[in-house]
């Protein structure tokens, strides 16, 4: 989103604008804004000083989004509530101690209150029957209403480095929640590393460009150099701050405890001795004709992946994708780990459906010593996959066009798989959460459908 200025808003000049970014050190909010009323959908007023806002917002009558993040506010404003059309609110990095039930808009589906001093949600939360996706890592809040059990279309919860003793019995039979992040919290934080790996010194890497940098920190292609030669690399440096999903240590916790798998991509060592003191891992370096799968969610999709307009996919290859994925999930419960965030955005794919699942950032210990805890998170993760395989079978080429004129068999061979995986895609989905396949279950179904 373009950065506009104030002086560009006070001269008329984004007069009719749908969009309104400005970072210019705002105390209280600009009158101005008020001018864009009968256009203005998404206002983002992060990096700023504010810690109010005026009673009369509700006059931005076609605003549907808001960002706040980075300012001064201690209490959700309850002005908020007024908004007929406001459906996201994004106040990560504030001071907020209270959300007042007033604030939370009766069209809410994206709230964002990461890196915060709540203590506790108010019951009202329950009322968002709308509600998709909540944001609450790193905050103090040491339980979650028990009234959240209304909100049934509930995808992605994050309430990662918090205080909470325990998940509640309501959050695991969600209907709807696929992406889970817990990490961090009093119940799991003993959680101790199942598999280690050795250090890897700082001097013996060179760093060589920036491949990439996410929440939690930056990828580089390095070199290592050690006694069995030097060999590329892909170096992660962890920023060590609050992320939306939680602490980057945790990330790097599940990541070494993972150990190895075919479609996991491979941790060659822990980072020791940076002058700074980083926290880093040391991993293999993914051939560089691997690409995502898709992008992240937008604005509009909330909870839903963006795949490109071009995206297709052979169906075997699709098949292929979505074994290497489920086998992926599968061993990562077996260790004890919920991925947290799986969606096609944080896979890369190369030729024939080969994938590699990445970005633990979200993953997550199960507790330890509860077996009925464990299969219950694992079947929310089996909803997100049901999701992913979901979108798999719509870019995937079914069309008769794409069989040779004659080939009958093959056909028929097509239709029956889709079937199948239509049927699947179903069983992973369904509300009933307990009634959800294990990976191990939709390891075996998958693999019959690979071409012999």
């Amino acid at each position: 989103m373009q950065l506009n200025t104030l002086e560009d808003l006070r001269a008329g000049k984004l007069a009719g604008s749908r969009r309104l970014k400005l970072a210019c050190g705002l105390s209280e909010f600009p009158p101005e804004i008020f001018a864009l009323a009968d256009t203005l959908e998404i206002l983002d007023l992060s990096g700023n000083m504010l810690a109010t806002l005026p009673d009369d917002l509700p006059r931005l009558n076609k605003l549907r989004i808001l960002f706040c993040s980075d300012n001064r506010f201690t209490e959700l404003p309850a002005v908020l509530g007024q908004c007929a059309e406001l459906e996201m609110l994004g106040f990560k990095a504030n001071r907020i101690r209270q959300v007042p039930a007033a604030a939370l808009p009766a069209r809410l589906r994206w709230l964002i209150l990461t890196d915060n001093q709540l203590a506790e949600l108010p019951p009202e939360i329950g009322r968002c029957s709308r509600l998709q996706k909540l944001m609450l890592a790193g905050n103090q809040l040491r339980s979650l209403p028990p009234e959240m059990a209304n909100c049934t279309g509930l995808e992605l919860l994050r309430i990662a480095a918090n205080q909470l003793s325990a998940l509640p019995d309501w959050l695991l039979s969600l209907p709807k929640l696929s992406w889970l992040a817990y990490a961090g919290n009093p119940f799991c934080q003993d959680s101790s590393v199942q598999s280690d790996v050795s250090p890897i010194h700082w001097d013996d890497l060179q760093v060589i460009h920036q491949l990439g940098e996410g929440a939690s920190g930056v990828i580089h292609h390095a070199e290592w150099r050690s006694a069995e030669g030097a060999q590329p690399v892909a170096l992660k440096l962890f920023k060590g701050a609050m992320t939306s999903d939680g602490l980057p240590l945790n990330e790097m916790n599940a990541c070494i405890t993972a150990g190895a798998h075919p479609h996991l991509i491979p941790v060659l060592g822990k980072l020791a001795a940076h002058p700074e003191a980083a926290h880093g891992l040391v991993m293999a370096l993914i051939d560089s004709n691997f690409r995502n799968l898709a992008g992240p969610p937008s604005l509009d999709s909330c909870t839903r992946d963006v795949y490109p307009a071009e995206a297709s996919f052979d169906l075997d290859a699709a098949i292929r994708i979505a074994l290497g994925i489920a086998s992926a999930a599968e061993h990562l419960h077996a260790q004890g780990i919920t991925h947290g965030d799986l969606y096609a955005h944080n896979i890369l794919h190369g030729a024939d459906g080969q994938a590699m699942l990445g970005d633990f950032g979200a993953a997550s210990f199960v507790p330890a010593d509860d077996p009925l805890v464990a299969k219950a998170l694992q079947r929310i993760e089996v909803r997100a996959f049901s999701c992913l395989l979901e979108e798999l079978l719509a870019f995937s080429a079914l069309d008769q066009d794409s069989i040779p004129q004659g080939d009958f068999l093959r056909g028929a061979v097509n239709r029956e798989k889709v079937q199948k995986l239509k049927f699947l895609q179903a069983d992973c989905g369904q509300e009933n959460v307990s009634a959800r396949p294990l990976f191990s279950e939709i390891v075996v179904v998958l693999g019959a459908l690979m071409p012999g």
